[in-house]
């Protein structure tokens, strides 16, 4: 088959045979490892309490 016979048809991809919902599941499992752990709120309650002694 020569160049310009092959430039008529477009070439067709194999389908890798992943599902998109393990797409979406590998894609939302590297979010969760890559994202850092959250810092501690402060304690609000005993912020509150000191205060109320204070006054």
């Amino acid at each position: 088959m020569s160049a310009t016979e092959s430039k008529g048809q477009p070439q067709r991809f194999a389908v890798a045979g992943v599902s998109m919902r393990d797409l979406l599941a590998a894609g939302e499992a590297a979010a969760l490892i890559s994202t850092p752990p959250r810092a501690p709120e402060p304690e609000l309650s005993e912020s509150a309490s000191t205060h109320r002694e204070a006054a």
